[in-house]
């Protein structure tokens, strides 16, 4: 069995000997951009989970920049973790974005000119899900970049009793791989795959975490996020 790691490499090398990626480069070590991340956007739009939903969690890198912008011109809710989790996430109302300036408020380069960091206790209700992978397994096993904070984001959304919700990630076609990947309890899984070329349900088998699994947090991790210690205060009462 390959190591997470593995996989990881084995995907970053063959987008860029392919030329499959986009700017930023390198793809190593990040969430890769890939060519045809509008078009897995507009098939993510024109999904019903998405036009049914109200608030849209989507993370901040550079591929999901084109859905980030699709929420906000759809009037939804667009709800970003910050960088590192180092100050919990930002909320963005489509009613405060000026017609036309959707891409410029869903970059993270503008992102605070329009949208406000929230606390944990005012956390809105989420709808839908949507995260970036390095690699995917059809089944719905998923690979980041490494640092476990798409997996850290759905624990704390559960953990502060957000109900369970559609995740969706769009990806390259190529970084769907058959490797047998490798799971850990706080690993999330996927209920949707989409890329340039159309979408597929993965029908996972794989529970996602109903919560923080706290022996698994290390105090480092704790000083690197102070979101963890406030959540704990926040449940541990």
């Amino acid at each position: 069995m390959k190591t997470k790691t593995e996989i990881r490499e084995k995907v970053w090398h063959y987008l860029e000997q392919n030329k499959l990626g986009r700017f930023p480069f390198p793809l190593k070590n990040r969430i890769p951009n890939f060519k045809g991340a509008e078009k897995a956007a507009a098939l993510i739009a024109d999904m019903d989970i998405y036009k049914q939903a109200h608030v849209i969690k989507v993370n901040p890198d550079s591929p999901q920049l084109p859905l980030r912008t699709q929420v906000l011109k759809d009037g939804k809710i667009l709800l970003v973790p910050t960088p590192r989790l180092k100050d919990g996430f930002i909320r963005v109302n489509p009613e405060f974005v000026p017609a036309g300036e959707e891409r410029k408020a869903a970059s993270l380069k503008h992102i605070h000119k329009y949208g406000e960091v929230i606390s944990l206790t005012h956390m809105p209700k989420i709808d839908l899900i949507v995260v970036g992978s390095v690699a995917i397994h059809p089944d719905g096993r998923r690979l980041g970049k490494g640092e476990g904070y798409a997996d850290r984001e759905y624990a704390i959304i559960r953990e502060l009793g957000n109900p369970l919700v559609p995740v969706i990630t769009s990806v390259h076609s190529s970084q769907i791989v058959n490797d047998d990947i490798p799971r850990d309890p706080f690993d999330l899984t996927v209920d949707w795959i989409v890329t340039e070329d159309g979408i597929t349900k993965t029908n996972t088998p794989y529970e996602k975490p109903a919560g923080i699994v706290w022996e698994y947090v290390t105090e480092e991790e704790k000083e690197e996020m102070p979101v963890l210690n406030e959540i704990w205060a926040l449940t541990h009462k």
